[in-house]
């Protein structure tokens, strides 16, 4: 198959192509053939399969389990699903090791209830929508606030919001359970660099050392 051919199964440029297929070549997958004739792979080559050890598949167990207990339903069912279809392709003895790990995570009961829709946030700082929240602070004082969401940060057991404040014109943390409410706005928010969470932590770092 030729290069030109392959990028119009893929969808990319020529070039693409070229620089694809010298790392595979460079990684050991068998392939022959040159630029301007085209390429070919032994029919008997197999993707080797992902191959854990017992340490390893039992961080994953683990793992999964504390997103299970401390995350949103949605992110629950995906990690449930992610472990399910490793363990279908593990040889058997080694998808038994998972079924039979020895450590586990559950729920807390200093779990703290959610009054927003945990879900939602997640999808807008991968959308980059703008939220707004009514957000209680520490002494009980009450602010509407509207916000670029950039990223979560877990410290069990609370959840916390880094995000740019456009009312502190600056990065602020909120703590996700005194949110009392938030609407994810239609208004997207276009990356600026310094406005971005690599640029938050950053500035914490600069503070931090200072």
């Amino acid at each position: 198959m030729t290069a030109s051919e392959l990028g119009q199964e893929l969808e990319v440029g020529v070039r693409t192509i070229y620089r694809d297929i010298a790392d595979l070549k460079a990684s050991g997958v068998p392939l022959t053939g040159e630029a301007g004739v085209g390429y070919l792979i032994n029919p008997d080559y197999v993707v080797r399969p992902l191959l854990f050890d017992d340490e390893e598949l039992e961080a994953l167990a683990l793992g999964a389990q504390m997103v299970q207990s401390w995350a949103d339903p949605a992110m629950a069912l995906a990690a449930r699903k992610t472990l399910d279809k490793i363990t279908a392709v593990l040889p058997d003895d080694l998808g038994e090791s998972i079924r039979q790990a020895t450590s586990f995570s559950y729920p807390s009961p200093s779990k703290p209830t959610l009054q927003i829709d945990f879900t939602s946030l997640r999808r807008a700082i991968r959308t980059q929508h703008v939220v707004e929240i009514s957000y209680v602070d520490g002494v009980g004082a009450e602010t509407i606030r509207k916000l670029r969401p950039l990223g979560l940060t877990f410290v069990a057991p609370i959840w916390f919001l880094a995000s740019w404040c456009e009312l502190r014109r600056d990065f602020r943390n909120f703590r996700i359970d005194r949110m009392q409410w938030m609407e994810v706005l239609d208004e997207v928010f276009v990356s600026e660099n310094d406005k971005t969470l690599e640029a938050m932590y950053r500035k914490n770092e600069k503070e931090f050392r200072q």
